[in-house]
């Protein structure tokens, strides 16, 4: 055991292994609106990536935070947006009583002096759009808007020079042919970075500048803590790395596809042919109303995590908290990850394929001293073949076997390996785990029962 996992005393490293079986679902697409896959063992793969499951937990956990459900409950959380130009004019004009389009345009040149880049302002679908995703506590917006209402006098006369500023630097570019609405920054004259640190802009008052960090900052938001962010365009801005290691999903067996037909029905025109007087006016009613395929994907997958429960209280402590709040939030946290982990699922095609009501059929959770990936497991894909014929039978129970009998070889010649759990939501699955002897877990009947 390391001496700084928690004062709990438990290993650094909490990991996660899950198999899940889901029958013709579409939880994620390529570019060309197709399943992703990987070759891995010599044959093709579905894959379901790390960046849609992770998304699927932060949203779980924040949602139930909100709601005031689970070991997080009434605990900050963070949104990632491109939006917070808008998030915090809103707030400016809601709860402060400004002008709403002076709210929005005082609140872009803000954050932007600050040093995000936005978008091109003849253009109004991103005019107030970020460039990039930021990922920020959630009541960042209100906190800027209570700063830039507090001392509107003095940003409201930075904000008309800006602006002007901003608009002669606009004007002069287009004389000159250049495409940009701001010059850039000249970096070894101001470490600001960002429009502001440009010499024919007035800088944002500093203590404007050191409130907008402020709100930015990753501060008590527990899913920043535990997902991480990276921020590069602005310098003195904190970076968090995460606490959270995900892998990719990936079907234990040969991808298995099928692109399906489908037929959209017209109702109008449906009910035109229902009621018509002859053959000629149904006729004209023919046909479907829209036609077209879409990819389905049905497989047994393996996915793996990993928690790190000293990068998870050194963030909680870089954002603020004594040891002591850092501890006790950081349960909460692994709590809430576990239950998201097992619980949450990508929404796409939820409505046509019922996915996000999947459960997975196998949990294993254990600790050590460092991470374990347990995908070689399945490097060899399996053969649904019935045994009687030299195959392993159905992926679920051939898998279950296969990912068991690995943790038990493996935690044999790891003895850092520890406090090994089980969980399952399918009876045959149980069943299953009566039989075998060695498994190197003790079987468990709740997600909170897989954190020490």
């Amino acid at each position: 055991m390391t001496s700084n996992a928690s004062a709990a005393g438990t290993s650094q490293f909490l990991s996660l292994h899950l198999l899940e079986t889901l029958v013709a679902v579409l939880p994620v697409r390529d570019e060309n609106g197709s399943p992703k896959s990987i070759v891995y063992g010599g044959t093709e793969r579905h894959m379901i990536t790390s960046q849609a499951r992770r998304r699927a937990e932060r949203v779980h956990t924040r949602n139930r935070a909100n709601a005031g459900i689970g070991a997080l409950a009434g605990r900050g959380t963070g949104t990632r947006t491109r939006e917070w130009a808008v998030i915090t004019g809103k707030a400016l004009a809601d709860t402060h009583g400004w002008d709403r389009d002076e709210a929005v345009r005082t609140a872009r040149a803000v954050i932007e002096a600050t040093g995000l880049k936005f978008g091109d302002p003849a253009k109004k679908t991103v005019a107030n759009l970020t460039k990039v995703l930021l990922f920020a506590p959630s009541d960042a917006g209100a906190r800027i808007a209570a700063h830039i209402d507090a001392e509107a006098e003095e940003i409201r006369s930075w904000a008309g020079e800006y602006l002007e500023a901003q608009a002669a630097v606009a004007a002069k570019g287009k004389k000159g042919g250049r495409k940009t609405a701001t010059a850039e920054p000249e970096p070894e004259e101001s470490g600001e970075g960002g429009a502001a640190a440009d010499a024919k802009l007035p800088a944002l008052p500093a203590a404007t500048r050191a409130a907008v960090l402020t709100a930015l900052a990753p501060r008590d938001a527990i899913d920043i803590a535990l997902y991480g962010r990276f921020l590069a365009e602005i310098a003195d801005s904190p970076n968090v790395d995460g606490a959270v290691q995900s892998a990719h999903a990936f079907t234990v067996h040969e991808a298995e596809q099928v692109d399906d037909f489908y037929a959209a029905a017209d109702d109008a025109k449906l009910d035109r042919k229902k009621n018509a007087l002859d053959f000629l006016d149904a006729a004209d009613d023919a046909g479907a109303g829209m036609t077209g395929y879409q990819s389905l994907i049905t497989g047994t997958f393996y996915r793996h995590a990993v928690l790190d429960r000293v990068r998870l209280r050194n963030n909680l402590r870089a954002a603020g908290m004594s040891a002591e709040e850092a501890e006790e939030a950081s349960v909460a946290a692994e709590a809430e990850f576990v239950t998201a982990f097992v619980d949450a699922f990508p929404e796409a095609k939820k409505n046509s394929t019922a996915s996000t009501g999947s459960l997975p059929a196998l949990v294993l959770a254990f600790e050590g001293e460092r991470p374990y990936n347990y995908a070689a497991a399945f490097q060899a894909p399996i053969d649904e073949s019935p045994l009687d014929k030299g195959g392993e039978g159905p992926a679920g129970p051939a898998a279950v076997k296969r990912l068991l009998k690995h943790h038990a070889f493996v935690s044999r010649r790891r003895p850092d390996i520890a406090h090994g759990r089980v969980l399952t939501y399918d009876p045959q699955i149980d069943e299953l785990l009566r039989t075998l002897k060695d498994t190197g877990a003790t079987s468990v009947d709740s997600a909170e029962e897989l954190t020490a």
